[in-house]
């Protein structure tokens, strides 16, 4: 039976849509939250799937961490793109993620996977 190892990380980050309804949205900045959920078909000789510490450290790496999404990423950053960004960037080391979800806000946020 596989289990799903979850790991939840903040991070601060500016941002702005450029075609919010219509018309340009003000740059702002949130107290963002990202899960990742990564399937382990098998535990270790120490019963872990992946090391959380390990996933935390490589989510360091790729999170904007105190900058404005639009200076660094080519696309609008919503938490939609966003989600689907950093699915892609993690599936890259860590081949049997399952999705990732991204906050905006403690209220609303998106989810990206692949069916």
């Amino acid at each position: 039976m596989p289990y799903i190892v979850r790991v939840r990380k903040e991070f601060q980050a500016a941002h702005y849509l450029t075609d919010y309804h219509g018309k340009p949205e003000p740059l702002h900045g949130h107290t963002w939250e990202v899960e990742v959920f990564i399937r382990a078909d098998k535990l270790d000789n120490g019963g872990m799937g992946y090391d959380f510490i390990e996933i935390d450290r490589f989510l360091d790496e790729i999170l904007p961490n105190y900058k404005c999404m639009n200076d660094i990423y080519d696309f609008s950053p919503s938490a939609e793109n966003v989600a689907r960004y950093l699915y892609e960037k993690i599936k890259e080391k860590y081949p049997s993620l399952q999705k990732v979800v991204v906050w905006e806000t403690k209220h609303g946020g998106a989810e990206y996977y692949e069916e």
